[in-house]
Formats: C-alpha cells, sequence, structure tokens
C-alpha cells in the first residue's frame, strides 16, 4: 500500500481524544496519516455560544477535510454534537465512516450515522483505509460480522 495523506475530521465525544490518538497512529502504521482537523483537548475549542462553535469554528473544520470518522464508543450515540457533526458532513456530500472503539462492547451508533454513513468498520487498518478510500461500503458489527443488509450512499472520500 503506497502512502497517503487524508485531510480528515473525527467526530468523536471529548473523552475518547486518546482513542484518536490510537486511530492515527493506526492508520499510519500501515500507510495512511490522516490529518485530522477535530477538536480535541491538544487544540481545544474555548468558546461557549453554540451558534458560534457550530458556523465559525466546527462546519469550516468539516469542511476542510475529504471525509468524516465517527469514532464509535458507549457514550457517542448519545452526544448531540456528534450528530450535528455528522448531519453538516452529510450537508456537504461528505463521506461518512463510522469506526468502532478498540474493543467496543454495547455500543450503539448515533441516529445520523445510522441514517447519512456510507461504511461502519471495525478496528482493522484495512478495513479502515478502504472504507476512506471509497472501497467498502459494508456495515459491520463491532466483531466484523456483517450487519444485515441497508441501502448504502456511495461517495469516495477524496
Amino acid at each position: 500500500m503506497s502512502d497517503q495523506i487524508k485531510n480528515i475530521f473525527i467526530s468523536h465525544v471529548s473523552k475518547d481524544d486518546q482513542g484518536l490518538t490510537d486511530l492515527k497512529e493506526l492508520l499510519k502504521k500501515n500507510g495512511m496519516e490522516a490529518r485530522d482537523s477535530s477538536i480535541t483537548s491538544e487544540k481545544p475549542n474555548n468558546a461557549k455560544e453554540e451558534e458560534y462553535i457550530k458556523s465559525k469554528i466546527l462546519k469550516p473544520r468539516i469542511t476542510w477535510a475529504g471525509c468524516m470518522i465517527v469514532y464509535i464508543s458507549p457514550e457517542t450515540k448519545d452526544s448531540e454534537w456528534v450528530n450535528w457533526e455528522i448531519q453538516e458532513a452529510n450537508k456537504q456530500d461528505m463521506t461518512i465512516i463510522g469506526v468502532w472503539e478498540r474493543g467496543a462492547k454495547g455500543c450503539e451508533i448515533p441516529e445520523a450515522l445510522d441514517q447519512y454513513g456510507h461504511a461502519l468498520v471495525g478496528w482493522n487498518a484495512e478495513k479502515i483505509i478502504n472504507a476512506i478510500n471509497g472501497e467498502c461500503d459494508g456495515f459491520e458489527y463491532q466483531d466484523g460480522t456483517p450487519m444485515p443488509k441497508r441501502t448504502i450512499r456511495r461517495h469516495p472520500c477524496g
């Protein structure tokens, strides 16, 4: 696999910052550098007003990215921010990929990911990279077994 660089927005809940680092390291070890534009504790957002955060901070970062990865842990499903970010990526006709947290158990996916997602894969570098490159369009459970057939939207990551 050739080395690739992709601009990606990783939608997540703040407690999962370390998981994002692990995800980017997994991709890098397998030939893909993910330049992440999401808000993390390393690059915090100190704004307080919700509309300002959405329009002036998050929306431009999502626009900059070529696709969105949704990092799924037990708390992700209930995050209003994650659902908003997915909806925004969909408005921009982006590829939206769910990635289960390593060792995830008992997690549910956000409603917006179920509605607008293009792929959902486990903690497997090859599958994640294939999904980013538009070569994987299936949804799978945490253990890698396929979910029931869905209507899959196809948009390769740019």
